[in-house]
């Protein structure tokens, strides 16, 4: 159950930022935060990361729904709280794919707004979604490489001798 109010944490941080900059910024206003390096800038994505697949909305939520099964089926399946980091890998992803899930039924697009910039170099903008997604694949990726050969047995494996 846990694993389910980390998701719905992200999803309502997430929506509530997207909320302040929809209502209180124009459309690609940008308030240095810290100057030449940190902006919250309002932008709008009609693709996924990094603006690729332009308004593929369907294709994206089509994908997005299925992601969010399978993540809410394995948060349903998990009953080892001793190694709480997976799940929590998954939390992570669940809140960040349903609050652009949110964006992309209600507006056909996601709300954007983190912007960094490198020198010259202009990250892509963003949002908190986003950051959960990558954070949250991150985990999943370190978890995965750094688990013992031991514990790298698969989930049907495991969920039967529970």
């Amino acid at each position: 159950m846990r694993y389910y109010l980390i998701a719905l944490l992200i999803l309502l941080s997430d929506q509530t930022t997207k909320w302040l900059v929809e209502h209180k910024m124009n459309l690609y206003e940008s308030i240095p935060v810290i100057d030449g390096f940190f902006y919250l800038t309002s932008h709008r994505n009609r693709g996924a990361a990094f603006g690729i697949l332009q308004d593929k909305i369907w294709l994206f939520v089509s994908i997005t729904m299925i992601v969010i099964g399978f993540v809410v089926y394995y948060l349903w399946q998990v009953k080892d709280e001793k190694k709480p980091w997976m799940p929590t890998a998954f939390s992570l992803i669940l809140g960040g794919a349903a609050g652009n899930l949110i964006d992309r039924i209600r507006l056909g697009e996601v709300v954007d707004f983190l912007h960094f910039q490198f020198g010259a170099y202009q990250f892509p903008i963003f949002n908190l979604a986003d950051s959960s997604i990558v954070v949250g694949v991150f985990l999943l990726v370190l978890l995965t490489f750094a688990s013992p050969a031991a514990e790298k047995e698969p989930l049907t494996k495991a969920r039967d001798t529970q």
